[in-house]
């Protein structure tokens, strides 16, 4: 018989619009007693659930990494029972799953004996941090794609200002790109907007910049480079929100502090031997490796260095 880890537990198995939990305890004579209740996912109704564990004294409980459905069960349990959200997959493959057991019952069971090995969920603060960094990513890619249909476009209209210009959207190309946009045909003049190395180029510029740029082409440029500017503003301003969460997150509780001086905030990263870093120290020593800088704004953090 398998030894009982946790005598007082629960199985939580989430879908979208339900919760079927059962609670399962271990009364004075070592016997098991459970009982199966399904609850809705709102949060009045998730509350309800977080009573109904804490009836029976629950101290942990187990539920499937199902989707995102998870997450609105752990965001209201989590500061009260230790939670454990386990790989599906995992749960299936341990020995002595019956088919008439409720999924509930058997999570349950198992983590009544200590048989479920948890996925790592971040803490609150850094599950905020990786919902707005995935967001930057997401408009990052999104304005890659746009600047290569920028480029499609020009190809369309004989313009082959990629030829000469390595970024189309840097200061002098974004200028040309702008007045053509606006109803400018005139080569000479394009390629005089060139500034800084790039007027070293003003020849190539000209040949590049003579096109047959059609009503249509100007219009479909001029919406486009719309989309780009509130994108890129959008980047910027979801970037400083990121930088103000970092420091938020490296900022020492009151009345706290470690042998160095800096004690770091809850999540802080530590390595064997060395003194803990804050956040903010973490990401500058990312910030370190060739490729790597947080400081351009057509350039994605990268997703590792915050997940």
């Amino acid at each position: 018989m398998l030894p009982i880890l946790y005598r007082r537990v629960a199985g939580l198995d989430v879908h979208k619009k339900t919760v079927v939990a059962t609670r399962m305890r271990v009364t004075d004579e070592d016997r098991a007693e459970w009982e199966t209740q399904t609850f809705g996912t709102t949060t009045p109704d998730l509350l309800q659930l977080h009573d109904w564990l804490l009836e029976w004294q629950v101290s942990d409980a187990a539920m499937e990494s199902t989707g995102d459905y998870w997450k609105p069960v752990y965001n209201v349990l989590e500061d009260t029972f230790e939670l454990l959200v386990v790989n599906a997959k995992h749960v299936k493959h341990v020995p002595g799953r019956k088919t008439d057991v409720k999924d509930s019952e058997w999570l349950a069971e198992l983590m009544m004996h200590g048989l479920l090995k948890a996925s790592f969920i971040p803490s609150r603060p850094q599950r905020a941090l990786r919902d707005m960094t995935r967001y930057r990513t997401t408009l990052v890619q999104e304005r890659t794609r746009l600047v290569n249909r920028v480029q499609k476009l020009l190809e369309g209209a004989n313009i082959k200002l990629s030829s000469v210009a390595t970024d189309i959207m840097g200061m002098s190309a974004r200028a040309m790109l702008a007045e053509i946009a606006a109803g400018r045909a005139n080569a000479g003049f394009l390629a005089d907007l060139a500034r800084g190395r790039l007027r070293a180029k003003i020849p190539q510029l000209e040949k590049a910049l003579t096109g047959l740029v059609m009503p249509h082409h100007r219009f479909l440029l001029a919406k486009q480079l719309v989309h780009i500017d509130f994108l890129d503003e959008q980047i910027e301003e979801i970037s400083a929100e990121i930088g103000r969460q970092l420091e938020a997150m490296s900022r020492l509780p009151e009345g706290s502090e470690s042998e160095t001086g800096r004690g770091p905030a809850e999540g802080c990263i530590a390595g064997e031997g060395q003194p803990p870093l804050s956040w903010l120290e973490a990401v500058a020593l990312l910030d370190t490796i060739p490729g790597v800088d947080r400081g351009q704004r057509r350039r994605c953090w990268r997703r590792w260095a915050w997940t």
